[in-house]
């Protein structure tokens, strides 16, 4: 059993690339795998270890860098080893938005616990926006939640200008995976004149983990950036399996599937890649069973993010 911690937090890091070194080697030393990524506006990512007490010493490093005593991370369990290795990256955003002005340490929206977030979504003059990418809510997402479609994140400040006037005397309320992606379009609302903005605190994880399944607003799966693919509720591991291709997420049924061939296509992709691309999976895939049969594990099987 492996024990996965998803972090992020927001906080001044004058110069990155000075964390990343011993960072780096303190998770290496640990046995620790996933990623982490760095940036002037702080940290975030996903890492497994092989025991609670490795996790202990990552989130004691980082709780010792300038700004992150209080932050805060979720942890869970996976049964396999969710990633390939470890990855500390340096980049211009740890979470991608593409909007220089959007500073969460300035101000946030209203944060709301599980408990709060249901009787918040349930008033009829709240509108409900789920900030993930478009395959993430096409496995699950709270009840009478909208959709903007958005393949990326950076897509969001576009969706939101083209659609403000949907949401005329409506408060909002906005939520994603851990939280970070609605650190920064809840302050993105605000910079536009957004006043009633609302976001659910610790993010579908959080909630997934402290709300019982029989109160939940819930439904479906919540996808996740690792090999487990999904969880549900109590953080367990849900049905979805990824297509290596286009990397979305698939249930076991959709392999009967006749657009199905396993890390070429699913019904979700089989056209949006030209026979050269798919003769490449097709030899990844070669390399990957021969990898199997002499024991070791392929990289090309992660899924990090």
């Amino acid at each position: 059993m492996f024990t996965v911690c998803a972090l992020y937090h927001f906080t001044r890091f004058e110069t990155p690339a000075d964390i990343q070194g011993p960072l780096l080697d303190l998770c290496q030393a640990e046995g620790i795998t996933g990623s982490l990524l760095l940036a002037h506006e702080g940290i975030n990512g996903t890492v497994a270890g092989p025991t609670p007490a490795a996790i202990d010493k990552v989130v004691a490093h980082i709780r010792a860098l300038p700004g992150c005593a209080d932050f805060e991370f979720k942890l869970s369990t996976a049964q396999d080893q969710p990633f390939g290795k470890i990855k500390v990256r340096l980049k211009k955003e740890i979470v991608t938005m593409g909007q220089p002005n959007v500073d969460p340490r300035a101000a946030v929206g209203n944060y709301c616990s599980p408990e709060e977030w249901n009787e918040l979504i349930s008033a009829p003059d709240v509108a409900v926006i789920d900030t993930r990418n478009d395959y993430e809510v096409g496995i699950g997402t709270f009840k009478g939640a909208i959709d903007p479609k958005t393949p990326t994140f950076r897509d969001f400040p576009k969706w939101w200008e083209e659609n403000k006037d949907r949401f005329h005397n409506k408060r909002i309320a906005m939520f994603c995976t851990g939280g970070i992606r609605c650190e920064k379009s809840t302050n993105y609302l605000m910079q536009q004149g957004v006043e009633d903005v609302f976001h659910l605190k610790g993010g579908i994880l959080k909630y997934l983990e402290e709300m019982p399944e029989e109160k939940s607003l819930w439904e479906g799966e919540c996808f996740v950036f690792d090999q487990r693919v999904s969880i549900g509720h109590g953080l367990t591991e849900g049905p979805h399996e990824l297509c290596h291709a286009c990397r979305r997420p698939i249930l076991p049924e959709d392999k009967n599937r006749p657009e199905f061939e396993m890390g070429v296509s699913c019904h979700q992709c089989v056209d949006e890649f030209d026979e050269d691309r798919k003769e490449r999976f097709r030899e990844r895939q070669k390399q990957m069973a021969l990898s199997r049969e002499r024991g070791e594990r392929h990289l090309g099987r992660t899924r990090l993010a």
